[in-house]
């Protein structure tokens, strides 16, 4: 059995931060101690002035396979996953065809065993018709159910009420629901475009994609949870308004009611429109200055449970297009980490409850098994952070097989170091290990 031994780290794991070494034997990690004394066979990683963390958990992601492999396929992306320190990922279900039936599903469980870099898993989406596919699901096999309340990249906005209430009434899985509104929506669109025409400028998205389109949407599906007893995960906050309908009295893994926040909400505000235009266009839109400090008030004070990348990518030919054609979403995923890193510090949020909320906090939700901590006996999926290597983001420098980032031209404080998947060293210094040692998550439920 192989063994690696990392020596002299700066370990940030359950609200502790402290310096020891951590034994790992095989995919597992044996032992945590200040000092631990190994045979001349063991591998040696000395990580003085290196941070140790749980690898991120990313609870929303899509690499685009199958289907859209010209923006992305899980080999690439989850290699961008690796390089920046997310060692594990759930995928949504708007790839084409969508993932919702069995057999979608068990096919991009197999594509991933074959190609992905980092652990995986998949949502399977929720429509107007399939309840009884979501009543197949083994629920140590799948993350949860997605629904798109709102209609986003893809087609599978889900609209009829009673098939929304009998998804929420009829699974024990964790629903995540991207909340917008879709008749707000639709009126905000319909106003701006007697203004504009096709050529909506981009700093209108947040005033057709509103602050009261998500309310409300958040609002509903709230109650609904409520009413039926089901557990939810609202999608990609981006309003302060919102905030109001989560509770903080409880632990995480008591809370039937969760609540996630995506980094490019947490960077990016309204003014940067005017810079990046449509390479920040996201649904829920980016939005001003205030909702932007409350989210980051609310994961302080723990309204908000988990924060994720919600990595979208497209192409920049795509991003081009006119207003109404133009997709929403970015590349996030190699740069997440990192960019948290930065922001955090201020808004007087600790370095320990970003980890709660990227990699403790997603394996409670979604109850993945031996994930998510830095403990005897789980999976040895860590990360070191050099605090003191600076990360210049260049097209050069870019995984991504769209081959663009929204924080091209950016310096970070801080670098990922090495990421170790499953005990093996897959990313260390800028490079690869080409072997794709991601293994499938299992849920104990």
């Amino acid at each position: 059995m192989d063994s690696l031994l990392i020596k002299n780290a700066k370990i940030i794991n359950e609200g502790n931060i402290f310096v020891g070494d951590i034994l790992i034997e095989g995919e597992i990690i044996s032992s945590i101690s200040n000092k631990i004394n190994i045979d001349s066979q063991t591998e040696v990683i000395d990580a003085d002035g290196l941070l140790l963390i749980p690898g991120m958990i990313d609870d929303q992601v899509h690499f685009r396979e199958p289907g859209l492999t010209h923006k992305g396929d899980i080999s690439s992306e989850s290699k961008a996953a690796i390089a920046g320190g997310v060692t594990s990922y759930i995928e949504m279900p708007n790839t084409n065809p969508n993932t919702t039936t069995i057999e979608e599903f068990n096919k991009k469980i197999k594509i991933a065993t074959n190609n992905s870099y980092s652990n995986f898993s998949f949502m399977f989406g929720g429509t107007n018709d399939n309840i009884d596919e979501i009543k197949k699901i083994d629920p140590s096999e799948v993350a949860g159910i997605k629904l798109f309340l709102g209609s986003s990249t893809g087609k599978m906005l889900i609209d009829n009420l009673n098939s929304i209430e009998n998804i929420f009434s009829s699974t024990s899985l964790p629903i995540s629901a991207h909340c917008e509104d879709e008749q707000t929506i639709k009126n905000n669109s319909k106003k701006y475009k007697e203004i504009y025409g096709e050529d909506i400028p981009i700093h209108i998205h947040p005033k057709i994609r509103s602050v009261e389109a998500c309310y409300k949407s958040s609002k509903f599906a709230t109650e609904l949870a409520k009413r039926t007893g089901a557990k939810l995960n609202v999608f990609h906050i981006s309003t302060q308004m919102e905030l109001d309908l989560f509770e903080n009295t409880l632990p995480v893994e008591q809370k039937k009611i969760t609540a996630e926040v995506c980094a490019h909400h947490l960077w990016f505000t309204d003014k940067d429109y005017e810079k990046l235009g449509s390479k920040i266009k996201w649904n829920p839109a980016i939005k001003s200055n205030s909702d932007k400090d409350s989210l980051w008030k609310a994961i302080k004070e723990d309204k908000i449970d988990i924060i994720a990348s919600d990595h979208a990518p497209h192409t920049e030919i795509e991003k081009e297009n006119s207003y109404f054609n133009c997709p929403s979403g970015g590349p996030m995923v190699q740069h997440t980490i990192i960019s948290l890193l930065d922001e955090s510090p201020k808004h007087g949020v600790n370095i320990e409850k970003v980890i709660e909320k990227i990699a403790h906090n997603p394996a409670k939700i979604f109850n993945i098994k031996k994930r998510g901590f830095i403990r005897e006996g789980y999976f040895a999926d860590l990360v070191l952070i050099d605090p003191n290597s600076p990360t210049l983001v260049t097209k050069k420098s870019l995984l991504y097989k769209c081959g663009w980032s929204p924080f091209e031209g950016l310096t970070f404080n801080s670098s990922i170091h090495t990421t170790i998947l499953n005990g093996r060293v897959v990313y260390s210094k800028g490079k690869i290990n080409e072997t794709p040692y991601g293994k499938k998550l299992v849920f104990e439920r």
